[in-house]
């Protein structure tokens, strides 16, 4: 069993926890008494999680640095191509949910996919077209069921699911990708 390069951080704390820096650290994070074959036999029975995570890092860093940055014309034809597609996918999915929305306001935006007002407007970012049509979806019917559920209880990802059974893929895709993707604008 090959035990991958780490550090130790003892505290306070009752139990073992590993963690994986975005710099690509490894971390035990470990109770003070704790002894380091204790620690060591861990790190090792977790060797292959780490190096799968370790992976993702490297390739989530090597996408972002090979994405070129948009222009604003490209940004201006996203928007465009936003505003013809979404609007449809979000008619189609409201009959599903049996609810009613106002506008739909397509944004160029850092840190948002989509959101929705008190007042049953939508917004959406144009970089959304950048994505697969799953996960446009994905966001759409995020958006639409807070008509029902103004929230993030259970109850809202209980809507979410009777409508959107993949949703936790094409969300998990998101959070995976979403980064290098906002990361294209200038």
């Amino acid at each position: 069993m090959t035990i991958p390069k780490y550090e130790t951080i003892r505290s306070k704390r009752k139990t073992l926890a590993l963690e994986i820096k975005p710099d690509g650290r490894v971390i035990a994070r470990a109770p003070y008494k704790m002894k380091q074959a204790e620690i060591d036999e861990f790190i090792g029975s977790k060797s292959d999680w780490i190096e799968r995570h370790l992976q993702k890092l490297q390739t989530a860093k090597d996408s972002q640095e090979s994405n070129e940055k948009l222009t604003a014309e490209d940004i201006r034809k996203l928007a465009d191509k936003a505003l013809e597609y979404i609007p449809q996918r979000a008619e189609y999915y409201a009959k599903l949910l049996g609810v009613r929305y106002g506008r739909i306001t397509i944004r160029n935006q850092r840190t948002k996919w989509g959101s929705c007002s008190s007042n049953g407007n939508l917004n959406f970012n144009c970089l959304l077209m950048l994505t697969p049509p799953e996960v446009i979806d994905s966001v759409v019917v995020h958006e639409l069921c807070h008509l029902k559920e103004m929230n993030h209880s259970a109850k809202f990802y209980d809507v979410i699911q009777s409508v959107y059974p993949d949703y936790k893929k094409w969300n998990r895709w998101l959070k995976d990708n979403g980064a290098a993707i906002m990361n294209r604008m200038m």
